[in-house]
């Protein structure tokens, strides 16, 4: 049997703060260049008929209706930050154009922030206007619409976040630290998506020169740098410095990935 390729759809590219940010005049704040300009870090996964969301933050109704997005099969959550759930509550217009529950994987730490950030969705007595949501919790490989999604966590600063590999594709976002164990499971896949945050060091979020050397050392065919800051640079001039095959990602930007 022929498995479909992968459609990956890089929904937002942006860190917390999105770009340009509120407030700031810096050169990239300030670029022309669309590519410059970021929602926060989402992605949607298509293989076959299946239609997967990688996190929903708070730009999360405008990517839907950029993507023209009418159904998705399952979001899949990396962690409980804000701008990774914030537009959890956006989901109900596929809960009526769908007439089913959305069904959310996540860990359980991230499953109990969905809770308390979106309480009504869970009331006793709720709202009928209220999203519908099926919380699945992740503690291994799954299946979703005839995918298979094989979790691994990394670590953001020392909060555990899931990476997950679907067929050649390995996703990665707010990661600081990558075990090697991760590392030999990832080697030699195809296509790597993973955040560079910025050029200069920080705490919870791999820097540039670091992201460099993960993919130095899981080898994929290509990669794509996501969850970028205003501080990384213009994007033009920044992706005229990376290595051969590394490259970074823009709102918008549809890549196919060979099962």
């Amino acid at each position: 049997m022929t498995v479909a390729s992968i459609e990956l759809t890089f929904l937002g590219t942006g860190t917390s703060q999105g770009v340009p940010v509120i407030g700031c005049d810096c050169a990239v704040c300030r670029s022309t260049d669309p590519r410059d300009t970021r929602l926060r870090t989402a992605a949607l996964v298509r293989q076959g008929e299946a239609r997967l969301l990688i996190d929903a933050g708070p730009d999360l109704r405008a990517q839907l209706l950029r993507s023209r997005t009418t159904r998705l099969d399952a979001v899949l959550l990396t962690h409980e930050h804000m701008d990774h759930l914030g537009g959890i509550d956006d989901l109900r217009a596929l809960n009526y154009h769908q007439r089913r529950a959305m069904p959310i994987h996540a860990n359980e730490a991230t499953l109990s922030a969905v809770r308390r950030t979106f309480h009504y969705a869970f009331a006793e007595e709720r709202y009928p206007g209220a999203p519908e949501l099926e919380l699945h919790p992740i503690d291994g490989p799954f299946d979703v619409a005839g995918v298979r999604i094989a979790p691994f966590e990394v670590l953001h600063g020392r909060l555990p976040v899931l990476g997950f590999r679907i067929g050649g594709l390995a996703y990665i976002t707010d990661a600081k630290t990558i075990s090697d164990e991760v590392i030999a499971k990832l080697r030699g896949v195809d296509t790597l998506v993973l955040n560079a945050l910025r050029r200069s060091d920080h705490p919870t979020h791999l820097s540039l020169d670091e992201a460099i050397d993960v993919v130095r050392r899981i080898g994929p065919r290509c990669a794509w740098f996501t969850h970028i800051s205003h501080l990384l640079g213009r994007h033009a001039e920044v992706e005229a410095e990376l290595p051969p095959g590394v490259r970074l990602a823009y709102d918008g930007l549809v890549v196919e990935v060979p099962e």
